[in-house]
């Protein structure tokens, strides 16, 4: 991880890494350190190296800690952090919610008890504060101005005292790279564009990516390459990506291309036309994610995530596009027309019909269309031609 070909994100925990084993062997040791950045899968590497080397699995439960400070005050974790240990030769001390110290007044007194630990700490004790609450981007020079204030804060109060590592966002490059490395290690050759689908589809995630490649290691075993037919059966994403650029030639209007997205889908899916109630679950969750989108106009991805609850929204990297779909429609009339299709689709695929893939055909080519004329009413065209 320590490579030079690496981004911040990676640079940052391949130095953090390197500090902690020196230390497990004799070295200078800090006491305290602050991992920023709500980059879970780097703060796992961070966390696991802590424990590889000061923790024993035999003294786990005596020299390992995770604390919280919505319970547990910073008085008791720094008076826990103190007081040597009966059990254990060795105290690690994880300390979560760091943004209750920075919130609601100065907290005076608890920096001060933090101020004097720290100028005589314990040999024998490591702190480790997670501060998940800032989200620092691959290019810091990104930094939103809220995360930015907040990282200063960090950096005059605990930063004085502790090393401060920086989880910054891995890029798209570097995920890419390590997946292409992790697969290296394993003995199998991941092709370029099957990792840049799985990146892509996965929105730069890298938990995903890392739980994501590890099935596509095992499926893949034996035969020595990864490729990106692989990641579009394996990875729900990928097929994700596939149903959106589907969604973006309907809400175009253009029928050609809708109709030959949707033969790619059936084509590639190992169920076949089976799969087709699948794929009207997921127009239909669509078309109702882009009608709450109009309906509460939402016009940047950031928006998004407050319009759309938790379980209805769609992967990081589709939300610029579903907006951008959203827009093409004129009102609500045409997004509720769609959703009227579909479930008249879905219907009649529950009713057996003797060809479902003429039916998903069909409901394409609908959705794809202009919407007719609403006919005028049978009585009122009557009277008016009588008058």
């Amino acid at each position: 991880m320590s490579n030079g070909r690496w981004g911040s994100g990676f640079s940052a925990v391949g130095r953090f890494v390197s500090e902690i084993e020196a230390a497990a062997g004799n070295g200078k040791l800090r006491p305290g350190y602050v991992l920023a950045g709500d980059e879970l899968f780097l703060l796992d590497h961070c966390r696991a190296a802590v424990i590889k080397a000061f923790v024993p699995p035999d003294l786990r439960d005596f020299c390992l800690s995770d604390l919280d400070l919505t319970t547990t005050s910073i008085f008791e974790i720094l008076d826990r952090a103190q007081t040597p240990s009966l059990m254990a030769p060795f105290q690690v001390i994880f300390v979560r919610n760091l943004r209750q110290l920075y919130t609601r007044g100065a907290k005076k007194e608890e920096f001060a008890a933090i101020d004097r630990y720290f100028r005589s700490p314990n040999p024998q004790a490591l702190l480790l504060f997670i501060a998940d609450f800032l989200r620092i981007p691959s290019d810091a020079r990104r930094m939103e101005l809220d995360d930015r204030n907040r990282f200063e804060r960090l950096s005059e109060t605990l930063g004085e005292r502790c090393g401060i590592v920086e989880l910054a966002r891995v890029n798209e490059d570097d995920a890419m790279r390590w997946a292409v490395a992790t697969a290296e290690q394993a003995g199998l050759h991941l092709e370029t564009d099957a990792a840049r689908e799985l990146v892509d589809a996965l929105g730069g995630d890298m938990m995903c990516i890392a739980s994501e490649l590890e099935k596509l290691l095992l499926f893949a075993s034996g035969r020595g390459r990864i490729t990106l037919g692989d990641v579009e059966t394996m990875v729900l994403s990928a097929k994700q990506r596939s149903l959106y650029e589907l969604t973006d030639a309907i809400s175009a209007r253009d029928r050609v291309r809708a109709l030959a997205l949707l033969h790619g889908l059936l084509n590639s899916s190992d169920a076949g036309e089976d799969a087709a109630i699948g794929h009207l679950y997921m127009l239909a969750r669509t078309f109702r994610q882009m009608l709450v989108i109009l309906e509460k106009n939402v016009r940047d991805s950031r928006a998004i995530w407050q319009a759309l609850w938790q379980g209805f929204r769609m992967p990081p990297f589709a939300a610029d596009d579903l907006i951008r779909q959203a827009r093409r429609y004129k009102s609500r009339r045409d997004l509720t027309r769609a959703l009227r299709l579909v479930a008249r689709a879905d219907l009649e695929l529950r009713s057996s019909p003797p060809d479902k893939r003429l039916v998903l055909e069909r409901l394409v080519y609908d959705l794809a269309s202009e919407p007719k004329p609403t006919p005028p009413d049978w009585a009122a065209a009557q009277l008016s031609f009588e008058s």
